[in-house]
């Protein structure tokens, strides 16, 4: 599913959404400098798989959180942790470096990545801002909207305090 395609179907679905067009973005850093309507609630997202490869992780948290991937499989009960490769990215949700979102995983056919969400998203607003799978717009939706669609499609959603 690509931006359009996921437009198209936000509007099918009848999902309440607003779209921020914006020059392509690659980290937090250059996210700051785009103007946002709700800034607070813009996402970072961290792709990240098991020492053996054999589970892959997507973290969700605000865009000004820090993720200590030692203490979140502690608590989480995952063995060691690293970033998954842009060839691991694109092969599982065909996106590239700087575009991860958890709209990619409605690419994910297989449902092999676990989606972990921080609480902290419900608090209102109860907004999130993620890319549309690709990195030149953030699409704004309720949090909950984001959660149903990801477990409609498929993949384990996790909601926890990061």
């Amino acid at each position: 599913m690509d931006k359009k395609e996921l437009y198209m179907y936000l509007n099918e679905k009848n999902i309440w959404h607003e779209i921020t067009e914006h020059k392509a973005v690659y980290n937090m850093e250059e996210m700051a400098e785009v103007n946002l309507p709700y800034p607070e609630c813009d996402a970072k997202n961290l792709f990240v798989r098991d020492d053996k490869k054999r589970n892959y992780y997507l973290i969700t948290v605000k865009g000004d959180k820090k993720v200590d991937l030692k203490k979140f499989r502690q608590e989480n009960n995952t063995r060691p942790l690293s970033f998954a490769s842009g060839i691991d990215l694109m092969n599982m949700m065909q996106l590239i470096p700087g575009s991860v979102t958890p709209f990619g995983l409605l690419n994910d056919k297989d449902c092999k990545i676990q989606f972990f969400i921080d609480t902290e998203f419900k608090c209102p607003p109860g907004l999130i801002g993620v890319h549309p799978n690709d990195n030149t717009a953030t699409v704004w939706l309720k949090t909950e909207d984001l959660i149903k669609i990801i477990m409609h499609h498929g993949n384990i959603v996790n909601e926890v305090t990061v």
